[in-house]
């Protein structure tokens, strides 16, 4: 797939998720942070347009031009698709020829099938990749949020994509206690669409819902009230409409689905060992993910759980980060494990 004349391969992780695709390469860190977006030529069924250039499609193609989202709930749904875009991703990411394929660490969320496994990894290899490791996504939020996940203390992770929300109680390198449900950021804009038809009846589309949800969303009450004009089309007259929409509103129309959230993580805190839980409650939780940034969810989760929720710093950028350090780590081990036997084949 890559010209054999360049520089080395180069390690790198990918946080494939369902609504952005983030690649870390070693060494340089984030290098390429886009929209899991590919605009498709339906008569060819050729790339048009991946990542940014493709989401300022969504809504306003011509007939012969759809754009589509291949990942689904964190999931490949479409995996031809997946692996053109992966295989565009890589090759923007790294700007240049490989002497050798890239080895490349892929997250996947902890209840996927062994199946959903395969797929992301056969998709990776075909997109250009000679060898491939999977890492479940609370691991790599862990591990890219800083957490020491060797250590025997328990801690507790929470991340929040697109597509679905990882919740883990890791401990001495492992998740001692995992649940993934399908309800994620996507699920926020879906939301907040139903209360514009239902409150304004007014439709508007998914641009706008997550443009409503970054600026005046909320799960938590705001002590200084927020407001946004947006428009749509009136469901009654099918003429152009703007409403002004209120962060009250935002939290009314949230609330359900931040519900369902709260309550996964209720769920694996009752099931929580009595040592770890200990150590969660003096450690806190740490939130990663693009859906940790709704504003107060994290003081919503401490006022219902009684423990100390914490953002993390880069939030968004986490699980890419923890996916790069791990195959940086992972290569670095086999490395040293080649070089033990070495020496002792040397010595006999």
């Amino acid at each position: 797939m890559f010209s054999m004349f360049g520089m080395l391969g180069a390690d790198m992780g990918i946080d494939l998720g369902t609504a952005t695709v983030l690649v870390y390469i070693k060494g340089q860190g984030i290098v390429l942070q886009e929209p899991s977006v590919v605009a498709i030529e339906k008569n060819s069924n050729s790339i048009v347009a991946v990542g940014e250039d493709a989401r300022r499609m969504l809504g306003r193609t011509p007939g012969n031009i759809v754009a589509i989202r291949p990942l689904r709930e964190g999931v490949i749904s479409d995996y031809e698709i997946t692996e053109k875009m992966l295989k565009a991703f890589i090759q923007k990411a790294i700007g240049r020829p490989l002497l050798l394929k890239p080895r490349v660490a892929v997250c996947v969320p902890s209840a996927v099938t062994e199946v959903e496994r395969m797929a992301v990894e056969d998709a990776t290899k075909q997109a250009g990749a000679r060898q491939v490791f999977i890492i479940e996504e609370p691991i790599a939020a862990a591990i890219g949020s800083g957490i020491d996940i060797a250590r025997a203390k328990g801690s507790m992770i929470i991340d929040i994509g697109g597509g679905t929300t990882d919740i883990a109680v890791i401990s001495l390198g492992g998740a001692v206690l995992s649940s993934s449900i399908k309800i994620a950021g996507d699920n926020f804009d879906e939301a907040i669409v139903r209360y514009m038809n239902k409150k304004h009846h007014m439709l508007i589309g998914e641009r706008s819902a997550e443009e409503l949800k970054i600026n005046i969303g909320t799960a938590f009450e705001r002590t200084v009230k927020v407001a946004m004009d947006i428009r749509g089309r009136n469901l009654d007259s099918g003429l152009p409409k703007t409403v002004t929409v209120t962060s009250d509103e935002m939290q009314e129309a949230l609330k359900s689905t931040v519900d369902a959230i709260i309550m996964a993580i209720r769920s694996i805190l009752e099931k929580t060992p009595p040592e770890l839980a200990a150590d969660i409650s003096d450690r806190g939780i740490v939130m990663t993910g693009g859906g940790s940034l709704l504003y107060g969810l994290d003081k919503l989760i401490k006022q219902q759980t009684g423990i100390n929720a914490i953002v993390a710093e880069e939030a968004v950028s986490c699980v890419a980060i923890g996916t790069g350090k791990y195959v940086e780590f992972i290569t670095s081990e086999k490395a040293a494990e080649e070089r033990r036997k070495s020496r002792r084949l040397f010595r006999r």
